[in-house]
């Protein structure tokens, strides 16, 4: 008949843990039989783990490192010219460039001649005189560039009327001149150069 009261479970637990200590027979045998529930209990576990070849959880493996060999002027890859020498972390200051210079005294006469002739065909021309024709008398002694630039300008707007003094040398160089003019109302600053004809004309001007 089943236990249907606490009570009655009670006392169907107690008898049975009891029940080893009741005589040392009964204990020897509760005792064996607990170890080899143990034992088979530890073969089970190592046989569902298995060994090196059934083995069960597998190790992790580590970072793998691949080593990357440096590009070979031998790879068809490798664009042809590039060289594979590794580039300088740093490089070397760039020396400032020195213009050269030349005593004053060494200034060419020709150069002081085209810086003068060219100072009086620019100042404002007589009344009626043309753009064109202010231009014709500049064109033999200005770079081509600079009569360009000369083509915008209005003869009339100049200031000055005549030269009132010599070309006088400022920066002297091997090809080219810095010349100041003086003339009635201002002073003139004329660069001559060395043309690619070989012949000095003037490139620039500016008011001092």
């Amino acid at each position: 008949m089943p236990i249907r009261t606490t009570r009655g479970r009670a006392a169907a637990y107690r008898s049975i843990w009891q029940w080893p200590l009741r005589s040392p027979a009964r204990l020897v045998i509760t005792v064996v039989g607990v170890v080899a529930v143990a034992v088979l209990a530890g073969a089970g576990a190592a046989a569902v783990g298995g060994g090196s070849n059934n083995g069960g959880l597998l190790a992790s493996p580590g970072p793998t490192t691949v080593a990357v060999a440096p590009p070979s002027a031998s790879d068809p890859s490798f664009p042809s010219g590039t060289s594979t020498t590794p580039f300088p972390t740093a490089l070397p200051p760039v020396p400032a460039l020195t213009p050269t210079t030349l005593p004053l005294a060494e200034a060419p006469a020709a150069a002081l001649q085209v810086a003068g002739r060219w100072a009086a065909a620019w100042v404002r021309p007589p009344a009626g005189t043309t753009q064109q024709q202010w231009l014709q008398g500049l064109s033999a002694t200005t770079t081509a560039e600079y009569l360009g630039i000369l083509n915008t300008v209005d003869p009339s707007n100049i200031p000055a009327t005549r030269v009132t003094g010599a070309p006088t040398a400022l920066r002297v160089s091997p090809r080219s001149v810095q010349v100041e003019v003086p003339t009635d109302t201002v002073k003139l600053l004329v660069t001559v150069v060395i043309s690619d004809a070989g012949d000095w004309r003037v490139s620039d001007s500016d008011r001092a």
